[in-house]
């Protein structure tokens, strides 16, 4: 199985991901995850990537699309995977369609999550993730925080703030999408693949709702 995670940043794509993955036993992979490791980890692709990533703006395509392939033919991809972050350009999108064809699989689903700008920007600055790669568990300092301040509950491992997860970059991020990545929706929602739900708090339904919705639908 092949599932697509759209949705600006913010959405809960990484919690809903998550869930899926765990759920359904297929690996959730984030393109974002990917750039910020090899930051981290100063590799070549990092020093690529990094100026991009620390203003919020998206890195190019040929860059994005050669490392999403190269981890698309890795081994534990053989039963599914969720892709979660990619595509994010109609151009991304079209490439991954080829490439999945030559190699005989298709996307199944794809699952667009909205939310208004304000609650993104809010969730964003308020977000704290596990330090603990293994791990990654989100938390959000206002609608879901840590029982202890600064320390993973299902870890005990230190809680980060990414570097980028600030509302100026957010603004930029934002406005990347909206401008870069919202038209896949319509080239998903025109192939009959593409599911759309609200995730916000005005509704009282976030991303584990969501993901509770999809298990049952797609088990």
């Amino acid at each position: 199985m092949i599932l697509i995670m759209l949705g600006a940043p913010g959405t809960g794509k990484g919690t809903v991901a998550g869930i899926l993955s765990k759920e359904l036993n297929i690996p959730a992979v984030s393109s974002g995850d990917i750039f910020r490791k090899a930051i981290q980890e100063k590799t070549e692709l990092g020093k690529e990537v990094s100026g991009y990533i620390e203003k919020g703006a998206l890195v190019p395509d040929e860059l994005t699309i050669k490392v999403i392939e190269s981890r698309l033919k890795e081994p534990d991809m053989e039963n599914g995977v969720i892709l979660d972050g990619y595509p994010r350009t109609t151009a991304q999108a079209e490439k991954l369609d080829k490439f999945l064809s030559e190699e005989g699989k298709k996307i199944d689903k794809v699952i667009n999550l909205e939310t208004p700008r304000d609650e993104l920007i809010e969730r964003v600055v308020n977000r704290r993730i596990c330090s603990n790669s293994d791990c990654k568990t989100i938390f959000n300092l206002k609608l879901n925080p840590p029982k202890v301040e600064g320390i993973c509950d299902k870890c005990g491992k230190e809680l980060i703030q990414r570097k980028d997860d600030n509302e100026e970059v957010m603004n930029n991020r934002l406005d990347s999408y909206f401008k870069e990545t919202a038209p896949i929706v319509d080239f998903y929602k025109n192939k009959g693949i593409l599911s759309s739900y609200e995730v916000s708090q005005r509704i009282n339904r976030m991303g584990v709702d969501v993901a509770h919705e999809l298990i049952s639908e797609l088990k």
